[in-house]
């Protein structure tokens, strides 16, 4: 152990607003209420929860945006920055660590914005659809500490082809560049689990996270 005590880190949040089939999407309140669930929890010491932002349902067309939040949230100084990136998988039952997103979009409908791309690579020079990009988050030790909380959760290798895995890759190739970590992670509905526990569900993964920086 370093005299230097522990490393701080800046984890910017992003979730969804509504899409088809989910009118109502818990990443955008989960997104939305973090900020006050956290100031009234409190966080480990080194730790702060940096930008909260509600990203379109999209792939290209909302890609500015991504870009645009992303380059905001330039480290000044020496912390570690993450990206947490939450998504609703509206067939789950539990919360899914994503371990890795793949270069290809094929969206089984039309975004927010129109646009559905069939085997297409997200990033084509990056090579063909088959190119995988795997978080450098320590998921293992994650997930030991919020199974150790009590929450049902897994550690997923598939985060479908549809705008998760979109901006899943998007994240991860601009946060290899940056030298910053990302991490995407899948919620249920709320009729699944309810808001409460994924707000605390949140708020426990941001300390996960920074435990394991």
């Amino acid at each position: 152990m370093g005299s230097e005590g522990p490393k701080a880190v800046v984890v910017h949040v992003t979730g969804f607003k509504k899409f088809q089939g989910v009118p109502e999407n818990p990443t955008e309140i989960i997104v939305n209420n973090l900020k006050s669930v956290v100031e009234s929890k409190g966080l480990p010491a080194g730790v702060t929860l940096g930008s909260c932002t509600v990203l379109e349902t999209a792939g290209d067309g909302a890609l500015p945006m991504l870009y645009k939040t992303m380059e905001s949230g330039l480290s000044t100084g020496n912390e570690q920055v993450v990206w947490l990136h939450f998504g609703v998988n509206s067939g789950a039952v539990k919360f899914a660590i994503e371990r890795q997103a793949i270069n290809e979009a094929t969206f089984r409908c039309a975004d927010e914005l129109g646009w559905q791309p069939q085997r297409a690579p997200i990033v084509s020079e990056d090579g063909g659809t088959s190119r995988a990009r795997e978080t450098c988050c320590s998921i293992e030790e994650i997930l030991k500490i919020m199974k150790k909380k009590g929450y049902d959760v897994t550690i997923s290798d598939d985060a479908g082809r549809f705008v998760c895995n979109y901006v899943y890759y998007q994240s991860l190739r601009f946060a290899e560049q940056k030298g910053h970590k990302s991490l995407f992670v899948h919620v249920p509905l709320f009729s699944r689990i309810d808001e409460q526990t994924q707000m605390r569900f949140a708020a426990s993964l941001l300390e996960a996270i920074a435990a394991t920086c």
